[in-house]
């Protein structure tokens, strides 16, 4: 076993750099909020704050109480959502995959290796690396000197669709499903209501993301999306860009070990 990793946040990026991580070796500690917004939590470690335990590609992940809770090679979940476990820990690596799209506070004095997903942060100065997060030429790379690219907020492009394959809230309230993640869907149909107000799909494809029930919306939110490619698979896999990600940080790792000296 590696050294200790903490990652704040567990929704499907993050998720992908706790999976290559955990399978490195490291012993994987997840910090989240106590209603995580993450909509595809097939492939999320964050679901385990919702369910107990949850299991993403054979890797466990369960709720704790501690940091040292999860020691049965399980990926332990944590309700951190400010990061105060981190400095009784003492991990060798911290990785800011909140996707905030903003500074959060995580800093390069928090772990012997600080790294930050996406917008928001800057390196050396705030972090020890960024790892770039938008999809293109660029995705995955490790950038050691400035930011990643500004967030242009329009949803990568799928089979010439884009914004048409987000769901949001309609109003504020909580969400009564109509369907389930790996649904076929069709334009027109109803996936679920909020505070009685229908969301329709916009298009043809698989039902692949879909916000908790438990979880309090606000009108505009994102509450799921629809992928064209209509592949069922594929909602219960970890995607090619999470794992593009988990690579730049991996690359952090292993060019640079824990010394943070980027």
């Amino acid at each position: 076993m590696r050294g200790t990793a903490i990652v704040r946040g567990g929704g499907d990026l993050a998720t992908g750099v706790i999976y290559r991580l955990w399978r490195a070796g490291f012993k994987v500690l997840c910090l989240e909020t106590e209603r995580p917004l993450v909509v595809r939590g097939p492939v999320s470690a964050a679901f385990a704050v919702f369910a107990g335990r949850h299991e993403v590609e054979g890797m466990p992940c369960v709720l704790a109480g501690s940091p040292g809770e999860a020691s049965d090679g399980s990926v332990g979940v944590m309700i951190d959502p400010t990061g105060e476990s981190i400095s009784c820990t003492s991990p060798e690596i911290v990785v800011d995959a909140i996707m905030a799209k903003r500074y959060t506070g995580t800093h390069g004095k928090m772990a012997p290796l600080v790294l930050a997903l996406g917008p928001g942060f800057s390196a050396p100065d705030q972090v020890h690396g960024v790892i770039e997060t938008k999809r293109g030429h660029y995705l995955g790379r490790l950038v050691t000197n400035g930011s990643a690219i500004p967030n242009t907020g329009v949803p990568g492009m799928e089979m010439g669709y884009s914004v048409e394959r987000l769901l949001r809230a309609p109003a504020d309230g909580y969400a009564e499903h109509a369907m389930s993640i790996g649904d076929h869907v069709e334009p027109g149909d109803v996936i679920t209501r909020v505070a009685g107000a229908e969301v329709r799909s916009e298009i043809r494809g698989v039902l692949r993301g879909l916000i908790h029930p438990s979880v309090l919306l606000s009108r505009g939110m994102k509450i799921g999306d629809v992928d064209p490619r209509d592949e069922r698979k594929h909602c219960f896999t970890i995607t090619d860009k999470a794992l593009a990600v988990a690579g730049g940080v991996l690359e952090a790792v292993m060019r640079f070990g824990t010394a943070g000296s980027l």
